[in-house]
């Protein structure tokens, strides 16, 4: 260790290493006497390879948005992780370091949820064993990470419910609240480059956790001196048991109940749908087939692939990954491309248009289409009487569309931070007004009784969404999901058909009653320690050098959710959040906010034109669009000034 450690000081000396990034390389080898470890490092040091070190050690993986990210696989992949693997396979063993996805940071993570939950448990439920529902998608490194997460929770007196194989990360929401499990963890990294991996952490309501849980299982986390542990006596230690088919039905019994109008659902409507390699196919092909849509898959994605090789991103949020899909579309004309990421929690979506061409909608309208159809089915048990109980959900930085529709239609909109656990805050909010006789047994009610009784007792969960593809219909999950998007969008989908619609004049007809609303999404990736440092400044630049004008137009309003008291039109106070809001004269609103999850800051646009007509509506949305095309160069030119 003596010479290891000599090498770093003089790295540290010459500049070439951060000292913080030396100090967590002497204390990761230290604490565990790992072969892998220790031999990584050595090769990384003698090849000089300062900028991988430190991206790997300049900090301790630490939780996020409601848990972990980031690299499995290194930039450079030493030959100790590639271990038996050959080059054209991932490595052997995951990515060696401190500030990276691997048995390192899942056993200590896991070690600290569990330690939480325990002290949670005895103030709340003294005595109570807890317990944990854990699944994991298709990535690279899932399988083996959610399987450790296992070990180290039962082997901590946990008791575990594991899926059997790979399942969505919105199976487990419904899972944690199935089988009233205390916490739950899915192993994703969503829809990442196929080198991240990611640990995402539900609380025991079923959703990703909020505060004050989120806070206390950090503070546990970093408690943990290291990789191993003592485990607890053999007969303190908790039972694990393995989830599958059982679970799988009760979960599409709910989905079921999605569909508002059964009876339109026809297999006149051909759906092409693709997992792009993940879990979606799991529950939603044989769930759509069995409900009686006509459903065709892309056969070269339905394959699980950690690589994701047939795109160049497994997210539906880009063109580009429904490529396959679509192509297949044109060949059988289907009239409805369905696509998720690999754990299934977003969707996206492309349909043939009034001209017979293959367009793809953008999470915002996919979103709005949803939120107008499901208001109009709902109005059926709503009334004047009860209208003011049904509540749409939405997040700050998606359309205003939403809310216009809501707003217009009798029934509250209410947003949210960025983030679908904020959404399920509410969801959970809402349950907890109902009475407790109700409260007790609510999760063995079905849905139909759920609603009758929030219709009555509380607020009416009608639709809730993000722009980021993200959406949600009931609240048996507790967070976005693509399994019910997918049963919702088809719906939409066979609802247009039978008015002898396609989507794109099903969405004109919803802009002529309540507005043109256009968004533009941006962002700027700065990765590793360097890119971290760039990305902290910039966001902070936007509250210290607030502009006074943008792309020409009057700076009138600025909202900064870091420092301001702000809150929702329900009297609740938002948390702080680093996102800064401005409002332009000539009516354009921008965005800006660090990811959670990924090295990069976003920057969202919005631009609407009230009172559109017939004859005015395709000059509006070209309009519309070179303007926000020109605020976001704008943008971008403006913070390249910034981190100079």
């Amino acid at each position: 260790m003596s010479d290891l450690s000599e090498a770093l000081e003089r790295a540290v000396r010459d500049g070439q290493l951060l000292a913080v990034s030396a100090e967590n390389i002497l204390q990761l080898l230290a604490r565990e006497d790992n072969p892998v470890y220790r031999a990584a490092v050595e090769e990384l040091l003698d090849t000089e390879a300062w900028t991988e070190l430190n991206d790997r050690f300049f900090k301790t993986l630490t939780f996020g948005t409601g848990g972990l990210r980031g690299r499995t696989i290194g930039r450079i992949v030493t030959k100790a992780e590639r271990g038996q693997c050959p080059d054209n396979e991932p490595p052997e063993f995951p990515c060696v370091g401190t500030n990276a996805m691997n048995s390192y940071n899942i056993s200590r993570a896991t070690q600290g949820l569990v330690n939480y939950l325990k002290e949670h448990l005895e103030v709340v439920h003294p005595g109570l064993r807890p317990s944990i529902a854990i699944a994991n998608d298709t990535r690279y490194f899932s399988r083996q990470f959610a399987r450790l997460a296992a070990m180290v929770a039962t082997e901590n007196g946990c008791d575990v419910y594991l899926f059997e194989s790979a399942r969505s990360t919105p199976e487990l929401s419904f899972a944690v609240r199935e089988t009233n499990s205390t916490a739950g963890i899915v192993i994703t990294a969503s829809h990442n480059p196929p080198h991240d991996n990611g640990y995402k952490v539900y609380f025991s309501d079923g959703a990703q956790v909020v505060e004050p849980h989120a806070s206390s299982i950090i503070r546990h986390v970093n408690r943990v001196a290291c990789e191993v542990f003592q485990p607890v006596p053999e007969e303190q230690r908790g039972r694990l048991a393995i989830l599958g088919l059982d679970l799988d039905e009760a979960y599409k019994k709910r989905l079921r109940t999605l569909v508002l109008r059964p009876g339109i659902v026809s297999r006149d409507l051909k759906i092409v749908f693709t997992p792009i390699h993940g879990t979606g196919g799991i529950i939603t092909v044989p769930l759509l087939r069995e409900m009686g849509f006509q459903v065709l898959t892309v056969s070269e994605q339905d394959k699980a692939d950690g690589g994701f090789s047939t795109v160049k991103s497994p997210n539906p949020e880009n063109p580009e990954a429904l490529t396959w899909a679509i192509q297949v579309a044109k060949e059988v004309d289907a009239d409805l491309v369905i696509a998720t990421d690999p754990d299934c929690d977003r969707l996206g979506v492309a349909f043939r248009d009034s001209a017979g061409k293959m367009q793809i909608l953008t999470g915002n309208q996919a979103g709005s289409l949803l939120a107008y159809y499901r208001i109009a089915a709902f109005k059926e048990i709503l009334n004047k009487a009860n209208m003011d109980r049904g509540v749409v959900l939405k997040t700050l930085v998606t359309t205003d569309l939403q809310k216009a529709i809501a707003k217009a239609e009798g029934v509250r909109c209410v947003e949210t931070l960025t983030g679908f656990k904020y959404i399920g805050e509410k969801l959970e909010k809402y349950e907890a007004a109902l009475p407790e006789h109700v409260r007790r047994r609510y999760r063995a009610l079905s849905e139909e009784e759920t609603r009758r009784l929030r219709l009555e007792h509380s607020s009416f969960f009608i639709f809730g969404g993000e722009e980021s593809y993200g959406y949600s219909g009931a609240d048996f999950v507790r967070d976005k999901d693509g399994n019910a998007a997918a049963v919702m969008f088809a719906e939409v989908a066979a609802f247009a058909k039978s008015q002898k619609l396609t989507l794109d004049e099903l969405l004109d007809r919803v802009y002529l009653r309540y507005g043109y609303y256009i968004e533009k999404n941006g962002s700027l990736v700065f990765e590793g320690a360097e890119g971290a440092n760039k990305i902290r400044a910039l966001a902070e630049s936007y509250n210290t050098q607030v502009p006074s004008e943008i792309d020409g137009s009057k700076v009138v309003a600025v909202r900064d959710f870091a420092t301001e008291d702000i809150r929702d039109i329900e009297g609740d106070v938002l948390p702080k959040e680093k996102m800064m809001m401005f409002e332009l004269s000539d009516g354009r609103r921008i965005a800006v906010r660090p990811s959670g999850t990924e090295p990069k800051i976003k920057f969202y646009l919005f631009g609407e034109h009230r009172g559109p007509t017939a004859q005015s509506l395709s000059a509006a949305k070209k309009e519309l669009a070179r303007s926000l095309d020109r605020l976001w160069q704008w943008l971008q030119e403006d913070a390249q000034r910034r981190v100079e």
